[in-house]
This record gives C-alpha cells, sequence and structure tokens, in this order.
C-alpha cells in the first residue's frame, strides 16, 4: 500500500520536476517547483501512522538508528530512475521526511548554465576549489558538473567522502572510489584523514565542517592533490574569512599562508526563478591569482570584492555582473535579482548604466 503511494508521489514529482518532496503529519504530500511549495491537494491528507510506514520504508535497516539518534540523513534509490537525499526527523512529536531530488545523470556545466571559466578548475592537477553559497541553492550539483569533467577528461584517482552519497559517478577515464559515512567509514574525520593514505589524486569533502578537516583539505592540496569542497557561506571573501576564524588565534597566520598559496577558486552561487519556468544559477568567480593571495596573507580579505569586480579579464565574476546580466538578459525579472543581491544599489547602477 505504502509503496504503491510512494512510487505514484515519486513519478508526479519526477514529470513536474521538483526539487523537493515534503511529508509531514495535517498536510498533504508537498512538492518544490522552481523554489515555491505547492501541496497536491489531490493526494490525502497524512496521518502519524501514515507517516510512520512511510518514514520506515524508507529507512528500511536503518530504523533503529533513526529512532535513537531522532534525525537521520540517507539516500534512496528509487527504480534507477532517480536518487533522495532523504532526512527523516521529528517534530512535535511526529515523524516527517523531507526528501531532496537528485538525478541519476549529472548535467555538465553548459547544461547547467554555468559559466564556462568553471572548465578551467575541471583542468586543474592540485589546489583548493570552493563551491558556496546558501542550502538549496545547486553547490552539489555544480560539484558534481566539475567532477563529472575530470572523469571524461582525464586519468586520475577521485575519491568523495560524503555523507550521504548524493550523484552517482560512472568511471570513464578516472578511478573513482565514493565514501558513505556510516556505511563505508565510521566517521567524516576518519575517512578524510586515511584518504592521504589511499593515492588520491582529486579529493571531493562532500562540506569542510569543521577546523580539523579544513586543516586536512589544506594540508591535501597543499601536498599536490585538488580538493573539491563545499561551505555554507554567502560570498567569497566571507567564504575566506569563516575558514581562517575556524581556527584558534596562535594557528591563523598559518592557515592564512596555506589559503593564500592553495586556493584556486571559489564559486559562490544562487539559484533564481527564471521568467520562462524553471530556475538558473547566478554566480560569483574568485580564481586564485597572486592579488588574491596577497590580501589573504595580509589580512586584508576586505579587498575581495573590489579584486573581483576589477578582475574580468582573469575570468572572475561579480555577483553583481552576473545578476545584472541575467535582469537585462531577460531571464529573470529585476525583483528577483535583487532578492540575492548582497549590494542592491550596486546591481541597480549595473543595470541602468547598460
Amino acid at each position: 500500500m505504502y509503496q504503491a503511494f510512494l512510487d505514484r508521489i515519486f513519478e508526479k514529482a519526477l514529470n513536474q520536476q521538483a526539487s523537493d518532496i515534503h511529508f509531514c503529519v495535517g498536510k498533504p504530500p508537498v512538492l518544490r517547483i522552481d523554489r515555491d511549495l505547492l501541496p497536491l491537494k489531490e493526494e490525502k491528507v497524512l496521518t502519524p501512522e501514515d507517516l510512520e510506514n512511510i518514514a520506515f520504508l524508507l529507512l528500511q535497516d536503518k530504523k533503529e538508528e533513526f529512532l535513537k539518534e531522532k534525525e537521520l540523513d540517507f539516500s534512496y534509490d528509487y527504480q534507477r530512475k532517480a536518487r533522495f537525499r532523504v532526512n527523516t526527523y521529528f517534530q512535535q512529536g511526529y515523524i516527517s521526511i523531507a526528501l531532496r531530488f537528485i538525478p541519476a545523470r549529472i548535467r555538465n556545466i553548459e547544461e547547467l548554465n554555468l559559466p564556462p571559466i568553471l572548465h578551467r578548475f575541471a583542468q586543474l592537477q592540485q589546489g583548493l576549489v570552493l563551491v558556496v553559497g546558501p542550502a538549496s541553492h545547486g553547490k552539489t550539483t555544480t560539484l558534481a558538473a566539475i567532477v563529472d569533467e575530470i572523469n571524461h577528461t582525464r586519468a586520475s584517482h577521485i575519491i568523495t567522502i560524503e555523507d550521504p552519497i548524493e550523484y552517482v559517478f560512472y568511471p570513464d577515464k578516472c578511478l573513482i572510489d565514493q565514501r558513505e559515512v556510516g556505511r563505508d567509514t565510521k566517521s567524516f574525520l576518519r575517512a578524510l584523514k586515511s584518504s592521504l593514505r589511499q593515492d588520491p589524486d582529486v579529493l571531493v569533502v562532500g562540506e569542510m565542517r569543521d577546523y580539523r578537516s579544513i586543516a586536512i583539505a589544506l594540508t591535501a592540496a597543499e601536498t599536490g592533490h585538488l580538493v573539491l569542497s563545499t561551505l555554507h557561506t554567502n560570498s567569497a571573501a566571507q567564504t575566506i574569512d569563516r575558514i581562517i576564524d575556524v581556527f584558534p588565534a596562535e594557528q591563523q597566520a598559518q592557515v592564512r599562508a596555506q589559503l593564500a598559496s592553495t586556493l584556486s577558486g571559489i564559486i559562490s552561487q544562487r539559484l533564481l526563478k527564471r521568467t520562462k519556468g524553471g530556475v538558473i544559477p547566478a554566480c560569483e568567480v574568485l580564481i586564485g591569482t597572486p592579488a588574491v593571495a596577497n590580501v589573504i596573507r595580509e589580512k586584508r580579505t576586505h579587498e575581495i570584492d573590489m579584486i573581483i569586480s576589477t578582475s574580468r579579464e582573469e575570468g572572475m565574476i561579480s555577483l553583481n555582473a552576473s545578476l545584472a546580466s541575467l535582469v537585462l538578459r531577460r531571464e529573470v525579472k529585476y525583483e528577483e535579482a535583487e532578492k540575492y543581491s548582497l549590494d542592491p544599489k550596486g546591481l541597480r547602477a549595473l543595470i541602468i548604466g547598460k
């Protein structure tokens, strides 16, 4: 009964190109489509018993762990058509479920409407590349596109450490090991430490979580590996400050030096509602030039935004320039772009000036 119900909801989500599915007590299933939440009014209002049965069907052998921990992240494969990143949790004593859709096919940089300069990051042999931005704005998808381009263009050993595994990579020219916390390793930090003894060329860290994982990632980038990861930060400048500030004061000078020498690029992105339907990214792109290395080393990260704005020839893109381009190409409405600008006055000036 509940498997048929789940299959029906999954098919509706796929057909309507939903990014998320929500199951909550007292509501019918809810889809997120083009960033809007839309209840499936033709479906039944869910009861506590419904949620329990749906959750346990998805959880399978993870049921006891969920009941003990009260919340759990895992992935679910739907008939090889799609994968979902699932979070089951309790609220007011009832179970709720949030599922994020992960397409079976990894889209490339062009298909995702990402800046062509991102191809440069897939060509790197070493360094640190970060994809940053708020939750639910496509960081994992962008990271996957870069990793898959590496997979199809050169022979490298790629190790990913994820919690849980989201996109599944099918090896082409690369040898790819995907490790999931809980299933393939006991802890994120332990997997990250041991990865340096597994002969990687490319290390993909699902998220840099604390100063220990950041320290290992910096060391890996410093010792000849290409390290790709994500952070929940709003801009390139904020990302640099966050990385440094997470360390004790006595270690920050060393971290500045490491970051200055290893940082290859930062992509900060937002997903905007497109005028013709769907979503499209706006991207700030920082490239690790000598000028960027100097301001990191000399505690002048407040100058990063200016460097980005004046370094278009180097391939850098400011968030406002990206947003303005989308508005001028009529891809998004001005009001939508303004919501995501960190400098609305500057955005207005760029658009009016054109």
